[in-house]
């Protein structure tokens, strides 16, 4: 593997204030661009008198303690922020050279590949150097200008693999001091369902003190944090993790002697990485929406969903240069990946060398057998010849299409194909060009490729332009011992499809310079991370509509930001960062326009998206690819080019999602649902149920007390069910419309006055005709489809379309069930105070009156939809004299009720709003069919067997 090296190169001569390349070390500096071509290791800048002198830093072997003694380092130290996502890393060192010599000190770090330098300084005995960003062709002209005008000047050049390395190299008069700071910015992505921060530590030598700073704060909470063993135990109990609800602090302060590798060493153990690993909390909702500054930053990541079906094409390359542990790890990782595979997925292997071969020339099931033949099929392998990629590509699009155009896939299947190449093309079609053109004009608009390079021999540029053309992001695989762990790695991330077509929507009005919103797909432990410009005075709240298609459903759920909490939070901690938002819009839109510009179809488009990189790196002072880090003493003097990495195709390092752009307004058709006769429907984008309930409903609340409404009789007449906790009662049943409604009662959390109160913690509702279940608690509503489920949070709003059933819900408030034929139930949510002594939160369920059931509905509201003949007389004065009576005759029975209040919630949640009725005693005897307990069923999607 190259060694990646990126050099900042200063010499402080102890002849000179001012510093100065030799140029006899380097003739070809007088070139930058032969510069360019250098490979690293090739800067030798340092005279050869002066080399045994030399210091480092950032470490080298076989360094003495003597060595150690003349050149001290006196500090090293690393801070870390991650404030919702956005880590801002400073890398500081402090030197003394107490040798009676100059010496020659080095700094050299590793930064994360796609990370942003957004500052770096050095002070030099006094002499103090700052940077700034320019533009890269004003930076080279600085630099030109210092060198023409023999003032002292250096360079920095990189290359981007995995990690990318920031060197400076100064030379220290007798008893100077020396200062290197470094800042970087970069996005934590999730990858499997957690964040890694990752910090290099290369010392280079023992430190008189050595820090590690790492604050987390994250508004949505910790759901764990740990740091893993990365030093085979050396390091034990020397990392302090401080965790609470949101904040978190990772502490890493060796002394000297746990620095030593022995006891009586002089090396430093330090030289490695400290890994910090987390997740947030998300169960209470599937989208996180932050405002702040004037930006706004939205996390989304839903995990309670059931897999979408995949249909798979795995394409691998077989060709000569994958002999030996490439294929063997390939093999090793492809037979996992297969076991993998979930029964109701598709799959086939296309291998591929000169000819192209496919172990089934259809898509099959991932059955047992049809797993263990393929995996016998793979094992066989023997890699030999040239490489066919055009060939292999388009036989892999071709299985699809023809599978797609005989209606062999699921209709809201994923179609992926996953690329394992080594190299570049050597048979067929040889012009990158025109493979990525063939396979983008064969490929349907349904299909992801993703691409996996292993080694360095492979054009991973082209990988990377031909995936993000289809929908999809690549990934160099290393070729080494760890080939198949990348390699499984990288797939189970892309495993299992949680929805399709994910699109966010934002107002107009307040919201400009969104980055990508709109998505192929969603995997599951990944997230999604969706940015812009928000303004305040035109809108007071932030709402955001987001549209997706999951395994059984359409999907809306609305989300609205919680502004003035958030900046509370923030306020109260000074590690917090209150400019994250504007750093993480920047950051992702300067990586998407990058790779906008590698895909621009004309010139003209080429020089528009340049222009705005350009103006975003130097108005938040980064360096990318169009720019230059400018480092020179307050004088200028003395003056350093930073310049930037070559660009990277890849949309942002580590993310597994490259989007595209829509319009809000371009919102998918099934999000406004036509109206229902009884039930007017909101507009997508205001609150569900915004609109006036209807007035007269029947309604089960509290202890459950029924409310029935009589339309023909305008009478409420109201019942109690005295039951015990766990007992399921049928609401509903209609046997000849397949609908069926049952609640499950639970109980508070001890007796008043004797009487252990009961409630409705569950309700069931399961809709034949459309093989859907909906199962409501006081935590989730869930919507199961034959074996697929989709879960949502009371926190969430949303709107999921499953056919002809609407489930709509109100955050923290209301479930909306509409059915096509008009029947519509709500059910209500109370919260009570979690530390209340005897009350527990439980639902209510209202349904309005209506003539869609059938006559054979019954059930304890069912039975009331086709309405009894009721007859009320004889009021008179009751016991309590607020309180009167009357005689009811129905059903052929007489029976004395009482004139009393209940509670309809709807639209005062809090205190409810009267509603007079008339209570029938004894659990409704006389009024209900038969004995309350013959309502009992066993299973909360059971229908009633009434005669």
């Amino acid at each position: 593997m190259k060694q990646l090296t990126c050099f900042l190169l200063c010499v402080f001569l102890s002849e000179a204030q001012g510093f100065e390349i030799p140029t006899n070390a380097l003739p070809e500096f007088a070139d930058y661009g032969d510069l360019v071509e250098l490979a690293p290791g090739k800067f030798e800048f340092v005279p050869e008198e002066n080399r045994r002198q030399q210091r480092s830093v950032s470490g080298e072997s076989g360094e003495t303690l003597e060595d150690a003694d003349q050149v001290t380092l006196y500090s090293y130290k690393v801070q870390s922020t991650i404030t919702s996502r956005m880590a801002t890393t400073m890398i500081q060192t402090k030197v003394v050279n107490h040798s009676p010599q100059p010496q020659d000190v080095v700094f050299d770090v590793q930064i994360p590949k796609g990370a942003f330098i957004s500052n770096f300084s050095m002070s030099v005995d006094g002499t103090t150097f700052t940077s700034s960003i320019k533009e890269k062709t004003v930076g080279r002209a600085l630099y030109a200008q210092a060198r023409a005008k023999g003032k002292s000047t250096g360079l920095v050049r990189s290359r981007a693999l995995d990690l990318e390395n920031f060197k400076t190299e100064v030379n220290v008069l007798p008893g100077a001091k020396v200062q290197f700071e470094l800042h970087y910015q970069e996005v934590k992505w999730r990858k499997l369902a957690s964040y890694e921060h990752r910090l290099h530590l290369h010392p280079g030598r023992l430190a008189k003190h050595l820090e590690v700073d790492v604050w987390i704060i994250e508004p949505q909470g910790l759901k764990f944090l740990h740091v893993p063993d990365t030093s085979d135990g050396h390091f034990d109990g020397v990392p302090v993790v401080s965790k609470g609800r949101q904040k978190a602090h990772v502490s890493f302060k060796p002394t000297v002697a746990q620095q030593r590798k022995c006891s009586n060493c002089s090396e430093t153990a330090v030289d490695g990485e400290l890994v910090v690993v987390y997740d947030v909390n998300r169960e209470e909702k599937a989208g996180e929406l932050e405002v702040f500054n004037g930006y706004f930053v939205h996390f989304f990541a839903p995990e309670n969903m059931d897999p979408i079906p995949k249909n798979i094409l795995f394409v691998i390359d077989v060709s000569g240069s994958m002999w030996g542990v490439k294929m063997k790890q390939t093999v090793e990782a492809m037979k996992t990946i297969l076991d993998d595979l979930r029964a109701d997925d598709q799959f086939s292997v296309v291998d591929f060398n000169h000819n192209v071969r496919t172990w089934r020339n259809d898509l099959v099931s991932a059955t047992k057998t049809q797993v263990a033949d393929a995996k016998k099929y793979i094992e066989k392998i023997q890699p030999n010849g040239g490489t066919n990629i055009n060939e292999a590509l388009l036989r892999a699009i071709f299985i699809l299409n023809e599978a797609n155009n005989l209606g062999l896939l699921d209709p809201n299947s994923v179609s992926l194909i996953i690329l394992v190449s080594d190299g570049d093309p050597t048979v067929g079609e040889l012009k990158l060009s025109k493979i990525q053109k063939n396979v983008k004009q064969s490929m349907r608009d349904n299909i992801s490729l993703f691409s996996l390079g292993i080694g360095f021999d492979v054009d991973y540029d082209f990988l990377k332009r031909l995936s993000h053309d289809n929908r999809g992001v690549a990934q160099r695989i290393y070729g080494n011992q760890d080939t198949s762990t990348q390699l499984k790695k990288f797939y189970n991330q892309v495993s299992t499809p949680l929805l399709q077509n994910v699109q966010f929507n934002y107002p107009h009005t307040s919201v400009t310079d969104v980055t990508q919103n709109s998505f192929h797909n969603y995997f599951r432990g990944s997230e999604i991370v969706v940015a812009g410009k928000f303004d305040p005075e035109k809108s007071e709240q932030l709402q955001s509509i987001i549209t997706a298609t999951s395994a059984n459903t359409e999907l809306v759920l609305e989300t609205l930001a919680q502004m003035d909490n958030l900046e509370d939070f923030l306020s109260k901690d000074k590690h917090a960062d209150p400019d994250f938002t504007r750093k993480l819009w920047a950051y992702l839109t300067v990586n998407q326009l990058l790779a906008e510009r590698s895909l621009a179809p004309t010139a003209a488009a080429k020089r528009k998206i340049t222009k705005t990189i350009l103006q975003m790196s130097l108005e938040h002072h980064i360096v990318t690819p169009l720019t230059a880090m400018v480092i020179e003493n307050e004088a200028g003097s003395e003056r350093m080019l930073a310049d930037s990495p070559p660009q990277d195709h890849a949309c942002c390092s580590g993310a597994l999602y490259y989007g595209s752009k829509v319009a809000s307004s371009s919102l998918p058709s099934w999000v406004s649902p036509s109206p229902t006769p009884r039930t007017a429907m909101p507009a997508v984008g205001a609150p569900v149920l915004e609109t006036t309930p209807p007035p007269h409903v029947i309604r089960v609340e509290n202890d459950p007390h029924f409310i029935i409404y009589l339309p023909k009789s305008q009478k409420n007449i109201c019942f109690n069910i005295d039951s015990e906790p766990g007992k399921i009662l049928n609401l509903v049943s209609d046997p000849e419309l397949g609908i069926s409604v049952n609640g499950q009662l639970i109980g508070a959390k001890k007796p008043k006055n004797e009487k252990l109160s009961t409630y409705f913690g569950k309700l069931g509702f399961y809709f034949r005709s459309e093989d859907m279940r909906v199962e409501i608690s006081t935590e989730t509503i869930a919507m199961i489809r034959g074996s697929r489920t989709s879960v949502l949070s009371w926190s969430d709003t949303a709107q999921v379309i499953n056919q002809r059933v609407l489930v709509s819900v109100k955050k923290e408030k209301m479930v909306t069930i509409t059915v096509e034929q008009g029947m519509t139930f709500s059910v209500l949510l109370h919260r009570v105070w979690k530390k209340h002594p005897i009350n527990v939160d439980f639902l209510g369920i209202y349904v309005p009156s209506t003539d869609k059931f059938s006559p054979k509905a019954h059930g304890l509201i069912g039975q009331f939809m086709h309405e009894p003949k009721i007859h009320i007389f004889n009021e008179r004065p009751g016991k309590d004299p607020e309180k009167p009576e009357a005689s009811m005759e129905v059903k052929g029975h007489k029976l004395v009720v009482t004139r009393g209040l209940q509670k309809d919630y709807r639209t005062d949640s809090v205190f409810g709003t009267d509603v007079p009725c008339w209570f029938v005693h004894n659990s409704g005897k006389g009024f209900i069919d038969g004995h309350y307990k013959e309502y009992f069923v066993p299973q909360l999607y059971s229908f009633l067997p009434w005669p």
